[in-house]
């Protein structure tokens, strides 16, 4: 016969039983439900990216994906991680209207292939042969985030091809050569797939600054993984690397740079220490914004439409 002490035991096993039953039910129908709004999801971003009439340039190494709009001068648009022509294009569309817009897929993202071994420089080559494919002579360059070391390493390289550049909370060059850096400086291989990135997103804005609903710009991530992995392994890291090549002082075009305090991925203390190594920058701060400066579309549009006109 039980007492009733081995009674309540059995019934405290018994219970947490129940709840740990109860927890994976929730967490396998939590992730199910993910599963399917992951999926339609990354549907509508295929259907997105479908309205943005990209073309496809064959070059000597491979394909580069990139969407050509507008008439007038030039403006080619390096966007950052997690893009594509997508990102490049809306980064410049309210440009579109006046200038023509180049917007190319960076190695490894949306249908874009890799030289070698993907460096800027390797990037910036590839830019001018696709400019030669396209018959555009000069442009001005508008570089966010990661796409920052590749726009610098083109003016650097081709100033002849080159009218200007444009920088929006842009990866900047040292300030002195660095020590030691990272082997990778990017988010990790693991989290470069489309569930993973919808899963995390509720935390974009605690991580990142930016708001969750962010993540259906960036789906689909697995037709962007290449680049991801790329930046975060070659781009992210080669003006710490490369020092040495990146001569700032010798730049032969005029620079605007623009950079929100509160950045949490670009940092601002990084820019605030190098801009003084740009001979003819314009450099314009914003409180707040976060990564995608936020709440100063009409400040950044003046002031990028002033650049363009005066340079």
């Amino acid at each position: 016969m039980r007492t009733g002490k081995s009674v309540r035991k059995v019934w405290y096993k018994h219970m947490w039983v129940y709840i740990a039953g109860g927890i994976l039910l929730f967490l396998a129908t939590y992730l199910i439900i993910q599963g399917i709004r992951c999926s339609a999801a990354v549907e509508a971003g295929r259907e997105r990216l479908s309205t943005y009439g990209a073309k496809t340039a064959t070059l000597s190494y491979g394909n580069m994906s990139y969407v050509d709009k507008g008439e007038g001068e030039a403006i080619l648009s390096v966007h950052g991680i997690f893009g594509g022509f997508d990102q490049a294009y809306d980064t410049c569309k309210d440009f579109s209207s006046d200038y023509r817009i180049i917007a190319p897929s960076r190695f490894g993202y949306l249908g874009s292939d890799v030289l070698g071994d993907g460096t800027p420089a390797e990037q910036a080559t590839a830019y001018v042969e696709l400019l030669d494919e396209l018959g555009i002579d000069k442009v001005y360059l508008l570089a966010t985030s990661a796409g920052g070391s590749v726009a610098i390493r083109f003016a650097l390289d081709y100033p002849e091809r080159t009218n200007g550049l444009i920088l929006y909370c842009s990866a900047m060059p040292y300030k002195e050569k660095p020590k030691s850096f990272p082997e990778y400086a990017g988010p990790p291989t693991f989290l470069c797939n489309d569930f993973a990135m919808f899963l995390i997103s509720p935390l974009f804005e605690p991580i990142m600054g930016m708001e969750s609903s962010t993540i259906y710009s960036m789906l689909p991530v697995s037709d962007r993984k290449k680049g991801i992995i790329l930046d975060a392994s070659v781009t992210n890291l080669d003006m710490a690397k490369n020092f040495d090549n990146y001569s700032i002082e010798s730049l032969q075009v005029p620079t605007l740079v623009f950079h929100a305090k509160d950045d949490k991925l670009a940092n601002y203390e990084d820019t605030i220490n190098a801009i003084n190594r740009f001979p003819n920058c314009t450099f314009i701060p914003f409180e707040t914004g976060g990564h995608l400066m936020t709440g100063h579309s009409e400040e950044i549009k003046k002031a990028v439409s002033e650049f363009l006109l005066n340079n």
